[in-house]
């Protein structure tokens, strides 16, 4: 996947809400992509796609997560702490509310692999 042909969409205040994907060479149609990489929806106008992520923000990323749904070690919820071209840190979700020491787990960012999925759908 070539990311160097997204475009970054940002809210009034300058905080970055996700990006769009070119679905075709001229984007009329693009794929728009939350803050983690994942398809928000399928391919659409360019206007519409800017808006549905502007309207979506990035509350998502508060919400709690597993790391490798369906392995055995999914059973684990983690918070996100950190999301950028370095890719994305999370820590086990109770421990950092608790302020307690816990292990940090990283995810490529943006994550292709679909490493990331929210603990409830």
């Amino acid at each position: 996947m070539d990311f160097s042909t997204r475009v970054s969409v940002q809210r009034e205040d300058g905080e970055t809400v996700g990006h769009l994907d070119p679905a075709d060479p001229d984007y009329n149609l693009v794929t728009p992509r939350n803050v983690l990489g994942h398809a928000a929806a399928d391919a659409c106008g360019y206007v519409d796609g800017e808006q549905l992520l502007v309207d979506r923000g990035i509350g998502e990323v508060m919400t709690t997560w597993v790391l490798d749904a369906g392995s055995r070690d999914a059973a684990e919820v983690l918070n996100i702490l950190e999301v950028s071209p370095h890719g994305t840190v999370l820590a086990n979700a109770l421990r950092t509310k608790a302020l307690q020491p816990t292990e940090r787990f990283r995810v490529a960012w943006p994550d292709v692999e679909h490493r990331l999925a929210p603990s409830q759908p």
